[in-house]
C-alpha cells in the first residue's frame, strides 16, 4: 500500500488518479502516526505552494518528524514539486525557515524575470537513474515552479533541466527519490517514471 501525504496541498487528486491507472493500491494518509504503524510500504509526498506555508503545515501536524524518520530508515519515498524542495535545508523563498534537511543544500530562485517556469521541458537523466530507466535520454515532463533545488552533493542528482541555467530536477539516494516536475501531469513518460519508482 502506498500512502499519499495529505497535509492540505492541492493537486493531490491527480496523483491518486495516476496511481490508479497503474493499478497501484494507494490512499491518503490520515496522520503522521500511520507512517510509523507499518500500514504503508511506500510514501509519496506531492503538492505545490509556498516553502514556509508547507513546512509550517508539516511541523504543526507532526508529519515533519515522521517523514524524517521514514527517510532515515531508507523506506521507499517519492517527493513531487514542493515535495522535492522541502527535503533541503533552506529556501530563498522563505529566509530563516528550515526545511526537512534530509538532503544537504538549498533551494534558489531562478535568476531571470520570467518566472515561474510553466510547461513542458526537456529533462536529461543520469544513465544510472532507476527512475528514468527505459525512458528516452531527454524526455519531456511538465513543470511549474519559480525555485530550483541546489544539492551540495552533486552525486544525488538524477536528472537536470535548463531554464536560465542548468539545474537539478530530480534526486535519488537509496530508496529516496524526488522530482521537481509533475509526473502525474506528464503523460506516458510520467506514468512510466511512476511505474519505475513503484517497481511494477
Amino acid at each position: 500500500m502506498t500512502g499519499v501525504i495529505n497535509y492540505g496541498a492541492g493537486n493531490l487528486g491527480s496523483v491518486m488518479n495516476a496511481l490508479a491507472r497503474l493499478g497501484l493500491s494507494a490512499r491518503f494518509t490520515r496522520g503522521p502516526d500511520e507512517l510509523r504503524s507499518g500500514v504503508f510500504d511506500a510514501i509519496i509526498f506531492p503538492g505545490d505552494g509556498h516553502f514556509a506555508t508547507a513546512m509550517e503545515a508539516l511541523a504543526s501536524s507532526g508529519y515533519a518528524e515522521a517523514l524524517r524518520e521514514w527517510i532515515a530508515a531508507d523506506k521507499p519515498f517519492l517527493g513531487i514539486c514542493i515535495g522535492l524542495q522541502l527535503l533541503f535545508e533552506w529556501s530563498e523563498e522563505a529566509e530563516g525557515v528550515s526545511g526537512l534537511a534530509v538532503i544537504a543544500g538549498g533551494v534558489k530562485k531562478f535568476p531571470g524575470r520570467k518566472v515561474p517556469q510553466i510547461g513542458w521541458n526537456q529533462t536529461a537523466a543520469s544513465s544510472s537513474s532507476r527512475l528514468f530507466k527505459g525512458l528516452k535520454a531527454e524526455s519531456f515532463f511538465y513543470y511549474i515552479h519559480s525555485y530550483y533545488a541546489a544539492p551540495r552533493d552533486k552525486s544525488v542528482t538524477a536528472a537536470e533541466a535548463e531554464y536560465y541555467l542548468r539545474y537539478c530536477s530530480a534526486v535519488e539516494r537509496g530508496a529516496l527519490a524526488a522530482v521537481q516536475f509533475h509526473p502525474e501531469k506528464s503523460g506516458a513518460a510520467g506514468l512510466e517514471l511512476l511505474r519505475n519508482w513503484a517497481g511494477v
